[in-house]
């Protein structure tokens, strides 16, 4: 692989300049929070517009049932263990002492009261910030009926709750190991409605501190529902950190083109923020350093349903590097405003070097913040970055999934999607990045998108997704995921609505003399109802026998007519780029013989699986046709089992390679194990490796697999590690425009990437592919 000038990964890893880079944001205080001084924070709600985002000292489980009203935090629901983190603060040194305080009411009455107050000490495994924002641990410390409870200790307080409000206050006095707790309930008048201590161990209150509705865990909803005002804490037991603020401000993402047309080289930004209020200011405005000074060049407005702002720029002058900040302005109730910043570097485009090309897909969310590929990739300072999708899974972050009504899902779809740009925004901020969503991202667990239709029949099914093509999200919900994570894309090819006016995403970009095209594999894909699999799931074919040369029906679409004549003019155009690069979900192939846990965690076989890209046969062979010419490098994910295969059609190796990524955590396991069922092979790789050479998929489809990445077996528990056995990870590809090479990195998940290959990266890699087709090195 070739470094850019002047760098090393070892001297970008080791470098101050790296520890800059992922220090995260330096902002401005939002107006939900008074200015630090030294350790203390407190809300400002009763400053604040009605809205939904608590505000960017606090992450809010979960978003959507959370709104800052008449000046409170308080729930739109009943549930349990409803919760606000404070990001800022962190509980570290628990002998040093702290404080902290709120205010609660009680909104309405009933029999089932979950209660309201504290958590202290929420930790997750590796005690991450943005870990433990998720964790449902903690010493609990609030009141629960007419109760007044901490940890395992309770008093009866003077007086039940009444609407009135009642003043919790915590205090921490250190003794030895051992600290000891105060939890005082005050009336509004002042008097003492109760007063309960407890002794805990000290490291017990490392962690996360947080506010908390209904302290039942599970299900269990409460009638009583409670608001919260002027939460503060305060002392040296907190380290305190305020460029961990997410939000209003999120993230950004950014992508330059040559548009080859009169506007020249065109950029475009998408500028996420937290879903606001009514009354807060819908605009956004980009600033760029020139000659020292900021310099205001464009204001966006906000989309209200993907909370994205999108500017688009003609005739930019990629040659030179900016500095950029986008800017919002709080809008507080008093009139005044808080503005708040966000920005990074906009890179000058890579001229006269191979550029470097980082790829990430599919990210379940147990690994999360998933820190060790993260900080690799901003460490390896790519020259563009792609996900590929699955950028959330339906349980991501917990609280369940909300289908209905269109915008209620749309704000649980963000919410999980937040995730993505918590972990990975240090990532984006500087590099030009493509973001495309698959099937999990719009809550299917798979998706046949049948030109936008709507999936008939029973959508409340488990297994609807599996059976039926179409989509089981309202088209609203659909286009909200599409705009938050394309819509800075360069101009679609053709942006002509889909069926029910769906969005589509499909098009090019000409960056760093390559050519690169953005597929969306399966929005026109057409649904396994339209042949008979046999018994059984409709998209699965188990049964070793079956001849799955019968499923190849007359008709059927992979990618769809639409994108299919993209590919052709794409394919033709070399205006402006030397080399191409196809970017897409998934694989034209079925090169995973083996799904799931089952079987002592082998898999279940699986002689086709309709949701790969190796069905429908013929649509599947006559996309390899069209790109066969371009010699282009195939990169995509979704399948959690990297490889790296050369695509056949007429015979063996006839056309382009595909380099499929690890996933970022993988979730779902699959194995190609082509040899445990018989498959016959011929020319296995000069490596040796087992499970390579050349195949017939089990849709028949002729696949060269030259390396593939194995989980391992699971005996760890910490999340990384877990991740890591699980073979997740992320890929590198290096494009050399002169000699139109690719080297192709597949690099594990908790890694050192200065440690050398056959440490650092999956067995097989690296490698690096000629511009005929061939592996350097070793074929000629």
């Amino acid at each position: 692989m070739v470094d850019k000038p002047s760098t090393t990964r070892r001297t970008i890893l080791k470098s101050g300049a790296a520890i800059a880079v992922l220090s995260g944001c330096q902002s401005t205080t939002s107006p939900t929070a008074a200015a630090n001084t030294e350790t203390k924070f407190s809300t400002q709600w009763d400053k604040a517009q009605d809205r939904i985002f608590v505000g960017g000292e606090m992450w809010a489980n979960p978003m959507e049932d959370w709104i800052i009203k008449d000046g409170s935090a308080r729930t739109r629901t009943s549930g349990a263990a409803r919760n606000i983190q404070l990001i800022t603060h962190q509980l570290s040194n628990p002998l040093g002492g702290f404080e902290m305080r709120a205010s609660v009411k009680r909104l309405t009455s009933g029999k089932l009261d979950g209660g309201a107050g504290f958590r202290l000490g929420v930790r997750s495994d590796i005690n991450d910030y943005r870990a433990n924002a998720f964790a449902n641990n903690g010493i609990i410390a609030g009141i629960h009926q007419s109760t007044l409870t901490l940890g395992s200790t309770s008093a009866q307080l003077k007086t039940s709750p009444s609407e009135e409000t009642i003043h919790l206050a915590i205090t921490s006095t250190p003794k030895g190991k051992q600290t000891t707790l105060t939890l005082t309930a005050e009336a509004a008048n002042g008097d003492i409605l109760g007063q309960v201590s407890h002794d805990v161990t000290s490291d017990d209150l490392l962690g996360n501190v947080a506010l908390v509705h209904n302290f039942a865990n599970g299900k269990k909803a409460s009638d009583v529902r409670y608001a919260f005002e002027k939460w503060s804490v305060d002392g040296p037991a907190f380290t305190v950190k305020p460029e961990r603020a997410f939000g209003p401000i999120l993230w950004s993402m950014y992508a330059i083109s040559d548009s080859r047309t009169a506007e020249g080289k065109v950029f475009k930004m998408s500028v996420l923020t937290a879903p606001m209020g009514e009354k807060d200011s819908k605009d956004i405005e980009l600033q760029i350093k020139r000659d020292g000074a900021w310099t205001s060049i464009a204001t966006a407005q906000l989309d209200t349903d993907a909370w994205t702002a999108v500017f688009r720029i003609p005739n930019w002058d990629s040659s030179k590097e900016y500095s950029y900040r986008a800017v919002y302005q709080m809008q507080n109730n008093d009139g005044t405003q808080t503005p708040h910043e966000w920005g990074g570097i906009i890179q000058a485009e890579p001229k006269g070097r191979p550029l470097r090309l980082a790829a990430l897909t599919c990210q379940k969310d147990y690994g999360f913040p998933y820190e060790p590929v993260a900080k690799n990739v901003a460490a390896l300072n790519p020259d563009l970055v792609f996900f590929s999708g699955d950028q959330i899974y339906e349980n991501h972050g917990g609280f369940g999934l909300i289908r209905e009504p269109a915008d209620l899902a749309i704000l649980n779809y963000l919410r999980k999607y937040y995730q993505h740009g918590w972990a990975f925004r240090e990532v984006m901020r500087n590099a030009p990045t493509l973001c495309i969503p698959d099937d999990h991202d719009v809550f299917q667990g798979n998706y046949w998108g049948e030109g936008g239709a709507d999936m008939k029949g029973d959508k409340t099914d488990k297994m609807a997704s599996s059976e039926r093509g179409g989509y089981i999200e309202p088209v609203k919900m659909v286009n909200a995921v599409h705009r938050s994570t394309t819509a800075h894309h360069p101009d679609f090819f053709d942006p002509t609505p889909a069926k029910r006016n769906m969005s589509v995403y499909y098009g090019d970009m000409v960056y760093g003399d390559v050519g690169f095209a953005i597929l969306g594999d399966r929005q026109f894909k057409s649904g396994p109802e339209h042949v008979d699999t046999g018994e059984g799931r409709a998209d699965h074919v188990p049964d070793d026998n079956f001849d799955t040369s019968t499923l190849d029906v007359e008709g059927l679409e992979l990618l769809g007519e639409r994108q299919e004549h993209f590919l052709t003019v794409w394919r033709d155009d070399w205006r402006g780029h030397s080399v191409k690069v196809l970017l897409s979900q998934t694989l034209f192939a079925n090169t995973a013989t083996h799904h799931g846990p089952d079987n002592n965690g082998l898999g279940m076989y699986l002689k086709g699986d309709l949701d790969s890209g190796g069905w429908p046969q013929t649509p599947r062979n006559r996309a390899i046709d069209i790109i066969r010419p371009t010699q282009c490098l195939h990169v995509n994910g979704d399948q959690h089992l990297t490889s790296l295969v050369q695509y056949g059609v007429k015979e063996q190796r006839d056309s382009t390679w595909s380099f499929c990524t690890p996933a970022i955590s993988a979730g779902y396991p699959r194995f190609w194990r082509p040899e445990e069922v018989g498959y016959p092979h011929t020319d296995r790789p000069a490596h040796g490796l087992p499970n390579t050479g050349k195949y017939k998929d089990g849709f028949g489809n002729l696949v060269y697999v030259y390396a593939v990445g194995y989980p391992e077996a699971e005996s760890m528990k910490n999340r990384y590690q877990v991740a890591h056995q699980k073979g997740s990870g992320f890929g590198l590809i290096t494009i050399n425009q002169k000699d139109k090479s690719f080297a192709i990195d597949s690099y594990k998940f908790l890694i050192d990437i200065n440690d050398p290959p056959e440490k650092s990266q999956f067995a097989g890699w690296p490698v690096t592919i000629t511009a005929d087709g061939k592996v350097a090195g070793i074929e000629t």
